[in-house]
């Protein structure tokens, strides 16, 4: 088919109120659902609106669809981010202390730059760019005095990697040359290096999902992690189900977590989430029937 010229012009809030309606939407309160176009935007909204329709070339809404509905969801969807992106801080920063403690004992102070130290020399070229630029454009303290005292071009790698992103982490993992040392890291997450490389990349993925403030609840996700073969510990009994939706990837952040802090009760936030809004369809989620029957997902 033939592209075209994108041509349909901007509504006011009026109109897209009033085009809603006449496509089936129920519109109780419509000072509120002007409010919410004003502050959140029609088309961030309308990615919680198309669940509704029962017709998507057409644009029609199921019997019984409202606004007020596509606005809870949008609600879950924004607290289920903001879980997701305070465990994906402790996870990083523990994967970052363990990369430094195990490299920086067995490959040197600077086994980020050692070339020998990663597979592809290209890639670790990038990666290394990026860490120089991280490293000049910081305005943290100790980044300053180091700067004011040492003459050498980078910091130690316990410095360094304290300004690089989770992104850097993972580019620096998956091209780390394979070895004792990059499984012991894998290990101590509880999975094997190939795995955790996958999970490390897809993480990534998920945080900036989460960052950008993206839809996340019912995303097919573009980064699909691996189902490991074995594990340390306990993972999912269910092995049949898809690596490319959410409950996938919380189940991944509930394991590392076992590791990091086992006394957290990560799968009580998500239940709790998920009866605050008891309209979520969590098959869209990638939840199996039986996913509260897990040994993952018990809570104490």
């Amino acid at each position: 088919m033939p592209k075209v010229p994108y041509d349909k012009p901007a509504l006011s809030y009026a109109d897209i109120l009033k085009l809603l309606k006449d496509r089936g939407l129920t519109i109780e309160d419509e000072v509120k659902a002007h409010h919410l176009l004003e502050t959140i935007g029609y088309y961030r909204l309308s990615g919680y609106l198309y669940p509704l329709l029962v017709e998507k070339q057409s644009h029609l809404f199921k019997s019984g669809s409202a606004f007020e509905t596509a606005f809870s969801l949008y609600k879950f969807d924004r607290e289920l981010r903001l879980l997701v992106l305070c465990e994906l801080e402790e996870i990083e920063v523990a994967i970052r202390a363990k990369m430094i403690h195990i490299l920086s004992h067995k490959r040197g102070l600077s086994w980020y730059v050692n070339r020998a130290n990663f597979e592809d020399s290209g890639k670790h070229e990038k990666t290394l760019l990026k860490i120089n630029s991280a490293y000049q454009r910081s305005d943290e303290q100790f980044i300053k005095a180091f700067k004011r005292k040492y003459e050498d071009l980078l910091p130690p790698s316990w410095m360094v990697m304290e300004i690089c992103s989770l992104g850097i982490l993972s580019h620096l993992y998956s091209n780390l040359v394979r070895g004792k040392d990059k499984r012991d890291i894998a290990h101590y997450f509880g999975v094997d290096d190939s795995t955790f490389t996958t999970w490390l990349h897809s993480m990534v993925y998920l945080r900036n999902v989460c960052a950008h403030h993206n839809r996340l609840w019912n995303r097919v996700m573009r980064i699909q992690p691996r189902m490991p073969h074995k594990t340390k510990n306990q993972w999912l009994n269910n092995r049949s189900i898809s690596n490319d939706r959410i409950y996938f990837s919380l189940s991944i952040l509930i394991y590392l977590m076992n590791t990091i802090d086992p006394k957290h009760r990560i799968p009580n936030k998500y239940k709790t989430l998920l009866a605050k809004y008891e309209n979520i369809d969590t098959h869209a989620m990638g939840f199996p029937i039986e996913w509260q029957g897990e040994p993952l997902w018990k809570s104490d």
